[in-house]
């Protein structure tokens, strides 16, 4: 397919460069990677012309960024869980403690920190149980079906009926977050501290964004790579 049939998704899936390219223009490549570029820019004042000459120019240079399309899917699952899911665990908590105390000692002049401060500590906890949903439910059976392709013995019926299922609740979940960090994104506008911003603050800021880039390769690489290759195997073995 050329660039103007694949969706955002499948683009970035291809070339992880390409989501910095989408970033810039403030175009979702994770959650809302199912649409093509033309659909994303209909109602953003985007010239479509320059996103297709950015990416024709990155694709023209020679560096290519890990082809995870590649990867055999119990290989993904673990990275997924080994890198993102132990960013996601280790950042929390600091991540908290720095929000809880810049909305205290600065709340009264910056209103808007309390509300970062609420609405991340719904997606900590939130973020929280969907990990384990997907270590302890999802991924296993993922890494089963792997196991099954490679030695030809059946996988017995899980409990939730088929994979197409958990991940459904799991892109659900991943819209949920986006949302949140979407209205983050907003209240800080795009992560810019103020003038007043002592240094607890502005790191806060700095590792929040660091957090949001994180989790949006996290969610792409499952809702774009892990998830569809998951379903299409499922179908190959149950034929």
């Amino acid at each position: 397919m050329t660039t103007l049939e694949k969706t955002i998704g499948e683009i970035v899936a291809e070339d992880f460069r390409t989501a910095a390219i989408f970033k810039k223009y403030g175009i979702d490549f994770c959650c809302k990677g199912n649409r093509s570029i033309e659909e994303a820019c209909e109602n953003k004042n985007i010239n479509v012309t320059e996103i297709y000459d950015e990416l024709e120019n990155l694709q023209s240079s020679n560096s290519q960024d890990t082809d995870f399309k590649s990867w055999p899917l119990d290989l993904l699952a673990d990275y997924v869980e080994k890198v993102h899911h132990s960013y996601v665990s280790g950042k929390t908590p600091i991540l908290l403690q720095f929000l809880h105390k810049v909305s205290k000692v600065h709340g009264e002049r910056h209103p808007e920190l309390v509300e970062i401060y609420s609405l991340f500590s719904e997606s900590a906890e939130d973020l929280a149980a969907h990990m384990k949903k997907e270590e302890l439910i999802l991924f296993p059976f993922i890494k089963m079906m792997t196991e099954a392709e490679k030695t030809g013995k059946e996988i017995r019926q899980p409990h939730f009926g088929t994979v197409e299922n958990p991940v459904s609740m799991m892109k659900h979940e991943h819209d949920i977050e986006g949302e949140r960090f979407r209205k983050i994104a907003k209240l800080t506008n795009n992560y810019q501290f103020p003038s007043d911003a002592c240094n607890t603050y502005q790191v806060a800021f700095k590792m929040l964004e660091d957090f949001e880039n994180d989790l949006h390769k996290h969610i792409h690489l499952e809702n774009n790579i892990l998830f569809p290759k998951a379903i299409a195997l499922e179908e190959k073995l149950r034929k």
